[in-house]
């Protein structure tokens, strides 16, 4: 297995070297995508693909009151998130689970807020996947989806080639399967560096 590859799902040594990457490279893009976003001290929020925990700490940080729950395919990836986090979670303040984001083991309506950062590119369905993350939504609860690549020039697709089973969405592709999934006021916010946000309200 590629290096890069430990994007789509980190393991080994590797993985765990790219998560601490990822840490710190999209530190600059997650806190560009939450200014889109008002965060109530006391919301649940629920961090999808939740990667190293880096995105999870800026949650924690935001919902003092609140629970911050994160969830990742990746042993590697929980493991990190959870020592990123390891006081939130010894104050049951933050719970991290492995987890497939096609079944989320959460019950109807229960977080205010889902994020997911860098990771719909890796979702086999992602039809199947904003229907659940609509599920586990409060009504009126927010969803935000925040990408680096935007899928509108040839360096997103020199990943694709790189990286085995990624695929990058355009922001119509995004509001399309949000649409279907039942989600309404979406928002799309884009910059120079190509980076992409899009929100939406159940």
């Amino acid at each position: 297995m590629s290096f890069f590859q430990n994007t789509c799902k980190p393991k080994g040594l590797g993985g765990s070297l790219m998560v601490n990457m990822m840490n710190i490279g999209h530190s600059p893009m997650a806190e560009w995508g939450l200014k889109h976003i008002k965060i109530n001290k006391n919301d649940i929020s629920l961090d999808v693909g939740c990667g190293g925990g880096a995105n999870i700490k800026k949650l924690l940080e935001k919902s003092p009151k609140g629970k911050v729950f994160g969830i990742d395919y990746s042993e590697v990836s929980v493991r990190k998130s959870k020592k990123v986090n390891k006081f939130a979670v010894e104050r049951k303040h933050c719970e991290i689970l492995q987890g497939n984001v096609q079944e989320l083991p959460f019950a109807n309506e229960t977080f205010d807020l889902a994020t997911a950062f860098e990771t719909i590119y890796f979702w086999s369905d992602i039809d199947q996947s904003f229907s659940q993350i609509y599920r586990v939504l409060k009504k009126g609860g927010i969803f935000m989806v925040c990408n680096e690549s935007n899928g509108e020039n040839d360096k997103d697709k020199k990943w694709t080639e790189i990286i085995k089973g990624m695929k990058i969405y355009t922001s119509k592709e995004i509001k399309y399967s949000l649409e279907k999934a039942g989600f309404t006021h979406i928002e799309t916010n884009k910059n120079a560096k190509g980076w992409l946000c899009v929100v939406a309200r159940k």
